[in-house]
């Protein structure tokens, strides 16, 4: 079966070599990108109002266009589902990817072009296999096919043809028909919107299939996983697809997750992927399995700019290219696409790991964290802390969310962490102190506020009923596709909510 690998591998030779190139020349390969994104969209509505054509350096290109957000683009937008063309990026938009980065009800309606789709997120589909295959050059996957477990997608409401839909529909849909001989499940079912249905009718149709990798959100195939083995009786996932080898994992961190996929898939047969792909674009591929950080993909029609994440609510920040950032440093990333957004704020915060080649770790979310008295918890703080608890507890976490308990005038400022365990820690308490001292551990500023109980007091940690997190984002019309829990919020909505759900 290494034949086939070693063929890929020769027939994509040409792929290697310019992944090779944008390792070793990097600043350069943005450059290219960000003039040919500039000429391509010359002639679009943005591109006059900002005069692309006379673009000559990337400080000019820095000091027109500022920095955006969605709401800021939203009328262009609106217009683009409407049928208007030419507006953010040259021709028609039909397809938009509804992003669901929060459980808010607002939802943000990606433009979607073919060159977003073909020279984006396809040909990142294609190096992620590349890549695994280098690196594991006696794989089998190709033996078998990929069980893909996607989101779905309907007409919009306006008068066009154009629809809209989670990413993994629109790229689903999209796919050349060869993908379905090497695909599972067939395209009506993982496009159904009824993602309950889509479970049963995915369990029916696979187990007798020979899977031998898995695609998409770790928390959502928890729950395909365990509906599978309830109904085959099985003990693992390996007993039902005895050569399923890989997952390709990406939407969420997968570290609160690992412990429940070494039970469920034991053995060292099975490897882990990730990969950093959003509405907004396809980012990074874990490029070495031995290491937890991906290699941040410089050639996919994406321009990338970074803003130190405790300056972006500043009047001003510092706005820093490729060449310029360091590592260790909490960056939110700012992108111009072939997708026709300009310097853009995706939302997401990355630390590099690595400057050569340019290696990194998604570390949050610009609103998602806790700095309510100053202690600027992150999400990679508290899957650190959460997963030192777990292993000094034995626990294992099936979801979670923090958030701040305000000060009174009787009583100090602290946190109260939800958590839905898979397995209970035998002292709740026990994990509660360990989850807190990992959090001084690794956030100095947190430390500083817990000094003596002096501003922060030792977080609440509530275990709720397994379910309750599902059946939260099912009240909020929130299940499966990239739908996804806020791990930390600087209010207490989403605990509020829980407590409703769970009977608390």
């Amino acid at each position: 079966m290494a034949i086939i690998p070693s063929l890929i591998n020769w027939l994509n030779i040409k792929r290697v070599n310019q992944i090779e190139l944008f390792r070793k020349y990097p600043v350069e390969t943005q450059h290219e990108t960000l003039f040919s994104l500039l000429g391509k969209a010359a002639s679009t509505e943005w591109g006059k109002k900002f005069g692309f054509s006379s673009i000559k350096s990337v400080n000019e290109y820095q000091s027109r266009l500022p920095v955006q957000t969605y709401e800021e683009i939203i009328p262009f937008v609106e217009r683009l589902r409407k049928g208007e063309v030419n507006l953010l990026w040259p021709g028609e938009i039909k397809w938009f990817a509804k992003s669901s980065g929060t459980t808010s009800t607002k939802s943000k309606f990606i433009p979607m072009s073919s060159e977003a789709l073909r020279d984006c997120h396809y040909r990142a589909a294609k190096d992620i296999l590349i890549l695994y295959t280098l690196q594991r050059p006696e794989t089998g996957i190709f033996s078998g096919k990929c069980l893909t477990l996607g989101g779905s997608h309907k007409m919009n409401q306006f008068s066009n043809d154009s629809l809209y839909g989670d990413l993994s529909a629109i790229l689903i849909e999209n796919a050349p028909s060869w993908v379905e001989i090497i695909r599972t499940p067939r395209q009506k079912i993982a496009l159904m919107e009824d993602f309950e249905e889509k479970l049963n009718l995915i369990t029916l149709t696979t187990v007798n299939e020979n899977v031998t990798n898995i695609s998409g959100v770790p928390s959502w195939y928890l729950v395909l996983i365990k509906q599978i083995l309830a109904h085959t009786g099985k003990k693992s996932l390996l007993e039902v697809w005895p050569n399923l080898e890989v997952f390709f994992h990406g939407g969420i961190c997968f570290t609160p997750y690992r412990s429940q996929y070494r039970e469920l898939i034991p053995g060292d047969q099975m490897q882990y992927m990730e990969t950093y792909n959003a509405s907004e674009g396809f980012f990074g591929i874990q490029d070495d399995l031995s290491s937890s950080d991906m290699l941040l993909m410089l050639d996919y029609g994406i321009f990338y700019e970074f803003i130190p994440a405790d300056k972006v609510s500043s009047a001003s920040p510092p706005v820093y290219t490729i060449g310029e950032v360091q590592k260790g440093v909490n960056y939110a990333i700012v992108i111009s696409t072939n997708g026709g957004l300009w310097r853009y704020m995706i939302g997401d915060t990355i630390v590099f790991t690595c400057l050569s080649p340019f290696r990194f770790m998604i570390s949050g979310r610009t609103k998602h964290f806790i700095n309510v008295f100053g202690e600027e918890v992150i999400a990679d703080n508290a899957n650190r802390a959460t997963e030192a608890a777990c292993q000094a507890t034995g626990a294992v976490i099936s979801e979670y969310t923090a958030g701040p308990v305000f000060m009174s005038t009787k009583s100090k400022g602290s946190h109260e962490w939800i958590i839905e365990f898979a397995k209970e820690p035998p002292d709740l308490n026990l994990f509660t102190k360990i989850l807190d001292e990992n959090l001084k551990s690794v956030n100095s500023d947190y430390e500083a506020k817990r000094y003596k109980d002096l501003n922060l007091v030792l977080p609440v940690v509530r275990s709720v009923p397994k379910g309750t997190f599902n059946n939260w984002l099912k009240a909020k019309n929130k299940l499966g596709g990239q739908n996804k829990v806020p791990r930390l919020s600087n209010s207490r909505e989403f605990i509020e909510d829980l407590y409703i759900i769970a009977g608390i």
